[in-house]
């Protein structure tokens, strides 16, 4: 999983609570929380820490973030120019989530007439804007965003906040250190300012190691000279099943995976291709050398060559730091699709919070791809308290009206995140779940230890022990989650919980990629990739299946995923493993393993949600 981490320690809201467990952020059991805030899709929780506007001011949803443990290098210069979005309030909030909760599909046309922040709502904030000096203001299609470009001395006046530089890891960073407010005028429509800090941004590559030199899997590590297949994947045969790494302490001979086996596996290779499916890939940098070897990894593993488009979303960058994560996603997608019709990748200016919410945005407005993917993530309370949250969320749940699912990756870093406690991949840090995974209108995707029979079959799985999972401190449940898990909670007053659904993402268990030069995903070409990167886009490909089966009217995956599972209370068969695993409607209920925090148990938890695609199965269920 590339990783959204914070370059300071901590932010002022933590300092003082969240040192463990039981600090007064943490959801306390199952008691009914405090009323949802008003602001965006009403299905975050009320912002404690705002104080009151000062006169002639309202709140947003975009509080004070100064960074403890950060060298603070006084006010921002003033002449400095950075690029803001006010997110605007969606309308008829309640009759668009029932519409989601209810699959059923909005027109754009019904969308911007019913649901959509009016013109003249767009209007007053671009005015407003203007007269504060910003320009270059833009307004996007959906009007849910409104752009402008303006120094810090004009940012500060305009939202009534203080902007201040830091240095941290030797980053400059900059951060709002009072809440934004706007003129009371735009309260109600305005609900957050973004941009006002880049605290939380991108690092290291998805876990990896490389192959076994002695694995008789291994495909040449030179480029193949011959031309990529057009023609359909050949009937996939499952990789040997050589036991290099040796017994497990389950005595079970671990392997790794390539996109014939993990088909064959999870029960894929029967299933329609994705063929009649565009994916979408969130990217950010220059993601040239991933296509390049993504075409490598058509060519040796014999799958069709598949469109790849880039959409730039904002100003191109040179960062190559992320090729290995995305040349991952696409031939994981790809893999366990057997083909798909196109792959676009929405590359972001950067992986700041308010940049991917413009690119989420953009992939929205577009509505080409009905399914996306994102493998980043950081902890939740970035972009709880920068706004981000609120205004994903928006955004999000126009994609989920309209037939769209986002598949996020949950995190490496088991039931907590490590944005202020490095564990290198182990369990441990602080206890909150990733976003944008937290989205109650995204699917969240953990992972597990995924072993098979010799002849490529499915022999059984485990909660992946860094699977990102747990309750989110700042997201309630969607109604179609709150009556699976855990406990007995009214409906709408659950916290989120993660996953929706796990993975593969073991590296023990991990996937075969190559690339065409060893320093392009480090120093291993085979490369073993794992983590929740490697479980999103599997989960990504292989409800392209299920999409292209049912001529992509299947809709925003999540509500039909629970549906599969509360009409089938009970397991209808097991696999004996080890280690055992249930057949619950499609999914493999995983019954064994923890992620630090929490254990696997049957049905619903939190590591592996309701378990893991048998694709064949869930397609002849999924949509009746």
């Amino acid at each position: 999983m590339k990783r959204v981490t914070a370059a300071a320690l901590t932010v002022g809201l933590l300092t003082a609570s969240c040192s463990g467990h039981g600090g007064p952020l943490i959801p306390s059991g199952h008691t009914a929380p405090g009323a949802a805030s008003a602001l965006g899709t009403r299905g975050t929780r009320t912002a404690s820490t705002t104080v009151a506007a000062p006169l002639g001011w309202a709140s947003t949803g975009t509080l004070a973030i100064p960074l403890a443990g950060a060298t603070d290098n006084g006010a921002l210069p003033a002449g400095q120019t950075l690029t803001v979005r006010v997110a605007l309030q969606l309308r008829n909030v309640a009759q668009l989530k029932a519409a989601v909760a209810a699959g059923q599909l909005v027109p754009r046309s019904t969308f911007m007439s019913t649901y959509a922040p009016t013109p003249d709502q767009v209007a007053q904030v671009t005015n407003y804007l203007q007269s504060q000096g910003f320009t270059a203001i833009h307004a996007e299609p959906n009007n849910i965003l409104v752009d402008g470009t303006a120094t810090a001395a004009q940012i500060e006046k305009a939202f009534d906040t203080q902007l201040e530089s830091y240095s941290a890891n030797g980053l400059n960073l900059y951060s709002n250190t009072h809440p934004a407010y706007v003129p009371q005028a735009l309260a109600g429509t305005a609900i957050a300012v973004l941009g006002l800090n880049d605290a939380q941004m991108q690092e290291p590559h998805p876990k990896e190691k490389p192959e076994p030199k002695d694995d008789p899997t291994e495909a040449p590590t030179t480029s193949p000279t011959a031309a990529p297949t057009t023609s359909p994947t050949p009937t996939p045969a499952p990789s040997p099943d050589a036991c290099t790494q040796g017994l497990n302490a389950e005595g079970i001979c671990p392997r790794f995976y390539d996109p014939a086996t993990m088909q064959m596996v999870y029960d894929a290779a029967n299933a329609p291709t994705g063929a009649n499916t565009a994916v979408a890939i969130f990217t950010e940098g220059d993601p040239t050398q991933a296509i390049s070897d993504f075409r490598l990894n058509e060519q040796v593993y014999h799958m069709p060559q598949v469109p790849v488009n880039v959409v730039h979303v904002g100003p191109a960058s040179s960062d190559t730091s992320g090729n290995g994560e995305w040349t991952l996603d696409m031939t994981a997608v790809q893999g366990i699709a057997a083909t798909v019709k196109q792959i676009d990748l929405y590359n972001f200016a950067s992986l700041s919070d308010s940049d991917i919410v413009e690119g989420y945005n953009r992939w929205v407005t577009d509505d080409t791809d009905p399914i996306g993917n994102s493998s980043f993530g950081g902890c939740e309370v970035f972009p709880y308290q920068d706004g981000s949250m609120l205004a994903a969320d928006e955004v999000l749940v126009e994609a989920a009206a309209q037939g769209q699912t986002m598949f996020a990756s949950s995190g490496d870093n088991g039931g907590y995140c490590n944005n202020f406690v490095d564990t290198n991949g182990a369990p441990g840090g602080l206890p909150f779940v990733e976003w944008p995974a937290a989205s109650p209108y995204a699917v969240a995707v953990g992972g597990t230890d995924l072993f098979s029979n010799a002849d490529g079959t499915y022999l059984g799985e485990t909660s992946w022990e860094a699977g990102g999972g747990g309750l989110s401190q700042f997201e309630y449940s969607p109604f179609w989650q709150s009556g699976v898990q855990p406990g007995n909670t009214p409906v709408g007053y659950s916290f989120r919980g993660v996953p929706d659904i796990a993975m593969d993402a073991s590296i023990e268990t991990g996937y075969l990629v190559y690339s065409s030069a060893q320093a392009a995903n480090g120093s291993c070409t085979p490369c073993i990739e794992g983590g929740t990167s490697l479980a999103s886009p599997l989960a990504a490909g292989a409800f392209a299946r299920m999409q292209s089966a049912h001529n992509n009217t299947l809709g925003f995956a999540a509500p039909l995923l629970y549906n599969i599972y509360t009409e089938n209370p009970n397991s209808s068969e097991m696999s004996a493993g080890p280690p055992p695993t249930s057949l619950v409607g499609g999914f493999h209920d995983v019954l064994s393993g923890t992620n630090g925090a929490y254990t696997a148990l049957p049905r619903y938890d939190y590591t592996t949600g309701l378990g893991s695609f048998d694709v064949l199965k869930t397609n002849a269920l999924i949509g009746h």
